[in-house]
């Protein structure tokens, strides 16, 4: 029997929506949902190996409890009830004499993350953590300093617009499918496109221009741009006029960084910056600068990016095609959303231990910050955590420093980790559950933000191969043996689904036709006249004095990054389009096109090591060293080398990418506690390694 369905893929955080074509009860194509005019039949690299990663004999195929010491890689291959009895008797027994605030949880964020933070919150924790703090934790309170309204809460509008400016957004290989495709459509219709990064990527290839900046300075060269914008009167004056404050304070700040001064800094010259500045206004307000997506990079990533966000109002790009955009919810459809699981239990009053809400005021909750939390965990201040679960996130990657990380979460009572594959993280965990493939598995559903907002299902296509189960199962059978079945009392997923579409007046039948059901035909703009900002002034607030009585202060003076010592570089990583932060190195298909990573080295720093492309070289922090094959090449700058991330992975259950490469965090030495004082990210570019020569 030949049976079509939609779902929505698992391979990486863009979950984007796509067609399953099931034979017997067999997966045999795949391809991007039609039905969505802006993904069409297009996947990536990620999606196109989905069946692979089904296949996959190198992954957990049923419950795992450790034997022996954490990470050494010894299990015991249990049943779902024993892995369950061991987890609530070890959960029970902390929260007995730590409480239910001892408890912590992790995972990549996400439209489906309500299921894991409805979890956490039947278990009377305030402890849930997503993925951001190594990624854009920095961006979002930016964002929420400026306009009142987090990262999320705005799209951009490539296909229309006449300059896109890109500060390390490599928008071509950290991929989305939709967006990627926008972004070509804009540069097919005229766009320029300017590309800011020490290294050349992919997406450097398709710009109009490319600088090659001195490694940690683009708050300075933003400094230099916003002068020239400023100084010359080349923004909006009709809309910073109307919706813009502190305009006179900024100019103020500005007045000694001026091109001239950020060509010292920065690399790129006084020149450059004036001929782009005028591009700029010339192109108005058909501009989008984005902000930033993996901005959890230097110490003074929150100010980067805010003034990004500050050049973009001065742009009057928002709410503007071609530039900036609210993402739209169905409120602005004049409809009801899905309802949350949370709902289902008691508020949580408790502080986080990692500080957001209280110590850090102003820091939203919803994210967390997980390295605060390993503090919390190493110290017991402010209280005890003794049980962490983690699902498909692997902080021993993502965050700096594994060695440190171990040594701490070592003091944990209990670890489980849910997940697909064996990441390093769940290498070292107490007990590994199972999930399904995307493939195999029902999920909540999503709701879809944008112009034209609604709501998303993925549907399970096939059986599981193994003996595992899908996330909503497992957490609704954990809450119910932990005696929180009130809050869980769901029994198959038509039950969450019901549940979840309860007041939207839709039932899971509408879902069958497309895979996703829109709330509106057309596309939705505010009017331009009357915008309104989450800020207390109802304005785009240059100067913020919320944020400033907390400590943060709007415009911070420039302070030049450290040169790397003689014979080191700064350690700069990043992602190719064929993997997904350490996710799919191990993929059988995915590995056969980028088995090993590289170090690229300048071309001139090389030669001064007697170093030529393809030797074999030695990169070395303290006492942590390896070797890897050299990259030469002027395409990146002389005081940074580059790596690509992921790779290098000690878990030897993955045959394939076992010891392949080099991972970049095990170098991150004392890089934990390295972190963004006003935009709470990790500062991951703020390492310096040694190379040279075997």
């Amino acid at each position: 029997m030949k049976e079509t369905q939609y779902s929505i893929c698992g391979m990486c955080a863009v979950r984007c929506p796509v067609t399953v074509h099931v034979e017997d009860g067999k997966p045999v194509w795949i391809e991007g949902n039609n039905n969505d005019a802006a993904m069409g039949r297009s996947l990536c690299a990620k999606g196109g190996a989905s069946f692979a990663q089904r296949l996959d004999k190198q992954r957990p195929a049923a419950p795992l409890v450790r034997m022996g010491q954490r990470g050494e890689g010894q299990w015991r291959e249990v049943s779902w009830d024993e892995a369950y009895d061991y987890i609530t008797t070890r959960l029970k027994a902390v929260i007995a004499e730590h409480g239910e605030r001892s408890i912590m949880f992790s995972d990549r964020g996400g439209p489906f993350a309500d299921l894991r933070k409805a979890f956490v919150k039947a278990l009377g924790s305030p402890n849930y953590h997503n993925h951001d703090c190594t990624c854009g934790r920095s961006v979002h309170h930016a964002s929420q300093s400026v306009y009142g309204l987090g990262r999320k809460g705005f799209n951009y509008d490539y296909e229309n617009a006449r300059h896109i400016v890109l500060f390390g957004r490599n928008i071509t290989e950290s991929l989305r499918v939709k967006e990627v495709k926008s972004f070509l459509k804009g540069i097919k219709n005229g766009a320029k496109v300017t590309y800011i990064d020490p290294r050349a990527s992919v997406t450097a290839s398709k710009a109009t221009r490319f600088w090659q900046n001195r490694p940690g300075t683009d708050y300075a060269l933003l400094l230099g741009i916003a002068h020239c914008v400023v100084y010359n009167n080349y923004y909006d004056e009709e809309f910073v006029e109307q919706y813009v404050t502190g305009l006179p304070e900024l100019k103020t700040f500005l007045a000694p960084y001026t091109p001239e001064w950020a060509a010292q800094e920065s690399g790129i010259s006084a020149a450059e910056i004036e001929a782009f500045c005028q591009e700029l206004k010339k192109d108005r307000p058909k501009v989008i600068i984005h902000p930033g997506w993996n901005l959890a990079r230097y110490g003074d990533s929150f100010y980067a990016s805010r003034m990004i966000h500050i050049l973009n109002a001065l742009m009057g790009s928002i709410e503007q095609p071609g530039g900036l955009f609210y993402v739209k919810g169905p409120k602005d459809a004049g409809k009801t959303g899905l309802k949350s699981l949370g709902a289902l239990s008691p508020a949580v009053t408790e502080d986080r231990a990692d500080g957001c809400g209280t110590r850090f005021p102003l820091w939203d909750k919803g994210a967390g910050m997980l390295h605060l939390t390993y503090e919390a965990i190493d110290t017991d201040v402010p209280y005890p955590v003794k049980a962490y679960f983690v699902h498909r996130h692997n902080p021993f990657i993502a965050l700096p420093d594994t060695r440190e990380q171990k040594r701490i979460l070592d003091k944990l009572d209990l670890i489980v980790a849910v997940d697909i594959n064996f990441s390093e993280t769940a290498w070292f965990a107490d007990v590994i559950l199972p999930e399904s493939t995307y493939l195999e598995r029902a999920s909540i559903l999503r709701t879809e933000k944008g112009l034209k907002p609604g709501f998303g299902r993925r549907q399970q296509c096939v059986q599981p191969l193994n003996n595992t189960k899908a996330g909503w199962e497992i957490y609704s059978d954990l809450a119910k043996r932990m005696g929180k079945g009130d809050s869980f009392p769901f029994e198959s997923i038509e039950d969450i689904w019901q549940y979840q579409l309860q007041d939207t007046g839709l039932t899971a039948a509408d879902f069958d036709e497309k895979g996703f059901v829109k709330l509106t035909d057309k596309a939705i703009w505010y009017d331009r006249a009357n915008l309104k900002f989450g800020t207390d002034s109802g304005k785009i607030e240059i100067i913020n004095s919320k944020w400033e009585a907390a400590g943060i202060v709007s415009l911070a003076p420039y302070v030049s990054p450290e040169t790397p010592p003689a014979g080191s570089f700064r350690l700069l990583a990043g992602r190719s389009g064929y993997q997904a932060h350490g996710h799919h190195h191990n993929n059988p298909i995915l590995h056969e096109f980028l088995d090993q990573n590289k170090l690229w080295i300048n071309t001139q720093s090389a030669a001064e090591l007697g170093i030529k492309d393809g030797d074999q070289v030695r990169v070395a922090a303290g006492d942590i060293e390896g070797v890897i094959v050299a990259y030469v090449t002027d395409l990146i700058h002389p005081e940074a080398v580059f790596m690509l991330h992921g790779f290098g992975t000690d878990v030897p259950a993955k045959k394939r990418s076992f010891g392949k490469g080099l991972a970049d965090q095990i170098f991150m030495i004392g890089k934990l506690k390295a972190w963004d004082k006003a935009g709470g990210g990790v500062n991951l570019a703020e390492a310096f390694v040694k190379v040279t020569p075997v």
